[in-house]
Parts: structure tokens; C-alpha cells; sequence
């Protein structure tokens, strides 16, 4: 019995019930069983692999991996509740070594005593620092606990190789459009409100595959469209009412856009790739994907100054200049303005003829220096600008191209070791058709030779 006689269990339900009124939608919402999950059908489907290591009891040490909103937390604790181990909640950004210690010892406790296991669900485990993720490998290892961590963070860049080999990796994604609308349709049952069609494609496309982010827009239009209908102040009562777009667009007026370490990499291989493809369009929206995520854009210069050189090359030997022309104005003139200089260099670059050709000549040669001798350089080459070098034999038989009419002689510039050694073939695309052709003349060889690199006219 409580002090005021009352039973305990009676004044515990009413607390409860009165906690589930006030909570909000999204922990209202929270499944209670696997079949409740809506995505991840990959891993929580019928015979997919995460569910069956929960219907058996036989999860091992595991990270769960993705957004925010895709069911992290919720399926560490379904597994919890399907499992005959004990349940340990931390939190990376409140404990530190001593708390992991002091869970590691009571988990050993538990199975001494009960013979009890238990999952310790560490949530935002890529905030724990190097030392915390140490103090974890000892329990991991033997087994003295299943390690569930959740992570939005790419966990090879956030956590130590060794707790990571001793973990499973469940990768969770974004919901899709039709998971994000069901569970729209779910919260507008419960909300006690209707939705019409424009208004659930808007609750969706501005949720950007985020379950979380479908149900907090979802809970505070509903309370705007009961207001509206009541002609009153929002509250938790009323009849069912409609949500409108406007009320949508008002109950998430702003768009956070996530950009964490590993979708830093992944934007800017998206932008690097559509413009190595051709895809302006591509291009110039991952820029702004970057852009509106913060992203430095002096970072951004220097990539497409790189890819000036790397994809696109003698093609058009004008990319350079206009990245690195770009790269000045970001100096110079800073942001807003300066993305229109990145977005013309972003549509010159995909749109230019494209040829690795330079790039692919250095990274020959580099292969060359590091993995052969290094050979002399040849005595007409060495420098004979001082006194004696000729009695050394310097230079001699040096011919100066341009006593040559056609400004240029045949020689050989290699050491004896790479003679005849071809590190650059220029390709037929753009401006580079030009060199291949001069290149051709100069070797006695046909310009138009059958390797399928020479572009259509």
C-alpha cells in the first residue's frame, strides 16, 4: 500500500494513462510489436534476417545505422521486450566511463546471480569518445552484455574498429513515400482528424523519409485545423476536423536539413559524379545541397577545381580556368553571391567535353617512380649551364627545339629505362581531338585509329 492507502498498482496505471493523454504523437505511436513497424521491411520483414535473430532471442552485439525518425530506438526496445535479457537504456550524451563501467558490472552481477544477460542500447553511441567506446570492449567482448548502439553518424568514421568488428551492422533507411503516408494516415485516426490529398503529399515530401518528422507536422497541424474549426484557441478536445495544406506548410514551416559527416562525403560524390556523367541538372542541385547544408564553399571550389583537371583535362583545357576563376570569387565576394560563380563552373564542367587522359598519365607515372628504379637522367638532358659540365658530357647532343622549323625535334627525354614508355594517350573528345592528331603527325602514326574513344561530329 502507498502512504495514502491507495494501491500502488491502481495510482501507477492512472499515472501511466494520464502520462500516454499528454505524450506526444510520436511516443503515443510507438509500436508495440515488430508487425506494428512500418519500413525497414528489409530487415523486420517475414524471414528477413534482423527479424529472425529477434524471434529467436539470438541478437548478438549490434549497431543500428541511419537517419532520424527511421525506428532506431524503437526496435532496440522491441527487441528488449522479445528478449529474456534485461534491458539497459544510456544515453552517449549524458554518461560517461564510469557509467559504462558501472552497467558493465552490474550486467555481470545479473548473469552471476539470475542468470539474466542484458542489452545495453546505447543511443547516439558516435558522441561517445574514444576512451568511452574502450571502456565498452571488455563487456562486448565476453559477452557480458548485447551491445545495441544507434548512430546517425556513418559508424566507420564515428567508432573504433574494434568495437565495430565485434558488432553487426543494421543499416535502417528513410521511410518511403507510401510507409510515410500509411503512418500520415495512422496519426490522422488518432489525431481524430480527415487529411485530403494535397495535404498528406505535403505531410510526406516535407518528412523527407522521416517518420519522427511525419508525425510532430501531423500532430501540430491537427491541433491548428481543430482551432480553426472550433474558431478557438488549439487544445486536445473537439470534433474531427480537416487538415489543410496551409496548415501542413505552417506546422513545419522550416526544413533542417541534415548533413552529418558521412552524408557530407556522400553529397559530394553525388556532385563530383553527376558532373564527371554530364548532368548539369545534377550538378547544380547537389550543389545546392551542399550550400544549404553549410557546407564551406571554399571546400566546393577546390573539388571542382580538381575535377577541372581530373575529368575533364585537355578536353577543354578552359575548365580549369573558369574552377579556378570560380574559387577566386569565393573569395573575394563570398556567399550568397558566390554560388552563382560555383553554379556557372558547376554547368561548364558538366557540360564540357570530358578526358582523364592527363590524370591517368600522372597516376602512370607516379606507379612507375614508386615501383621502379629510378633511372639517370640522360646526358643531354642533364644541365650544362656551368663550367665543366660539358667536360662531363653534358648536354651534349642536346638539340634546342626551337632552331627546329616545325618546332620540335625527335628525341628521346626518358631515362633508357622507360624509353618509348607512353603515359599519356590523349582521347578524341573536345579540344583534346586536336592534341591526338598533332601527336599522331609528330609519331608517323594514323590520328584516327579504331580504339572507340574518337567522338561523333
Amino acid at each position: 500500500m502507498s502512504p495514502s492507502g491507495r494501491p500502488p498498482d491502481l495510482f501507477d496505471a492512472a499515472a501511466r494513462a494520464e502520462l500516454e493523454r499528454r505524450a506526444p504523437l510520436a511516443a503515443r505511436m510507438r509500436p508495440r510489436s515488430l508487425d506494428e513497424v512500418v519500413g525497414q521491411s528489409h530487415l523486420l520483414g517475414a524471414g528477413a534476417p534482423l527479424r529472425v535473430l529477434l524471434d529467436g532471442d539470438r541478437l548478438s552485439s549490434a549497431i543500428f545505422f541511419g537517419p532520424p525518425g527511421t525506428g532506431k530506438t524503437t526496435v532496440a526496445q522491441l527487441a528488449a521486450a522479445r528478449s529474456s535479457k534485461s534491458f539497459v537504456p544510456l544515453s552517449a550524451v549524458t554518461a560517461g566511463v564510469r557509467d559504462v563501467r558501472d552497467n558493465l558490472d552490474a550486467a555481470r552481477a545479473r548473469l552471476g546471480q539470475e542468470g539474466r544477460g542484458t542489452i545495453l542500447f546505447l543511443d547516439e553511441i558516435h558522441r561517445f569518445s574514444r576512451s568511452q567506446q574502450d571502456a565498452l570492449l571488455p563487456g562486448v567482448e565476453d559477452g557480458t552484455v548485447v551491445l545495441i548502439g544507434a548512430t546517425t553518424e556513418n559508424p566507420f568514421f564515428s567508432l573504433n574498429a574494434p568495437l565495430l568488428s565485434r558488432s553487426t551492422l543494421w543499416r535502417f533507411e528513410p521511410l518511403g513515400r507510401d510507409e510515410l503516408a500509411e503512418l500520415a494516415r495512422r496519426a490522422a485516426a488518432i489525431e481524430r482528424v480527415a487529411m485530403g490529398g494535397e495535404a498528406l503529399a505535403a505531410c510526406v515530401e516535407l518528412a523527407e523519409g522521416d517518420a519522427r518528422a511525419v508525425l510532430t507536422t501531423l500532430e501540430v497541424a491537427a491541433s491548428l485545423a481543430r482551432a480553426r474549426a472550433r474558431g478557438g484557441p488549439a487544445g486536445d478536445g473537439g470534433g474531427e476536423a480537416t487538415v489543410s495544406l496551409a496548415e501542413v506548410e505552417a506546422a513545419r514551416t522550416t526544413r533542417a536539413l541534415r548533413h552529418g559527416r558521412d552524408e557530407h562525403y556522400d553529397v559530394v560524390s553525388a556532385l563530383i559524379k553527376s558532373l564527371r556523367g554530364s548532368d548539369p541538372d545534377a550538378g547544380v542541385y547537389w550543389l545546392a545541397r551542399l550550400l544549404a547544408a553549410g557546407e564551406d564553399p571554399r571546400f566546393v571550389a577546390r573539388r571542382l577545381v580538381i575535377l577541372a583537371s581530373e575529368d575533364v583535362g585537355m578536353a577543354d583545357p578552359t575548365a580549369l580556368l573558369v574552377a579556378e576563376a570560380a574559387a577566386r570569387a569565393v573569395d573575394r565576394i563570398g556567399l550568397p553571391e558566390a554560388a552563382l560563380n560555383l553554379a556557372q563552373a558547376v554547368v561548364h564542367l558538366a557540360t564540357a567535353p570530358k578526358s582523364n587522359r592527363a590524370a591517368a598519365a600522372l597516376w602512370g607515372a607516379q606507379s612507375d617512380v614508386a615501383s621502379r628504379p629510378a633511372g639517370a637522367v640522360p646526358a643531354h638532358l642533364r644541365d650544362a649551364h656551368y663550367a665543366g659540365a660539358a667536360a662531363l658530357g653534358h648536354g651534349v647532343g642536346y638539340d634546342y627545339p626551337h632552331d627546329d622549323p616545325r618546332g620540335w625535334v625527335d628525341a628521346e627525354y626518358l631515362p633508357a629505362e622507360l624509353a618509348g614508355t607512353r603515359y599519356y594517350e590523349p582521347s578524341g573528345h573536345g579540344a583534346e581531338r586536336a592534341v591526338r592528331e598533332r601527336l599522331a603527325r609528330r609519331r608517323g602514326e594514323d590520328p584516327g585509329r579504331p580504339d572507340g574513344d574518337l567522338e561523333e561530329e
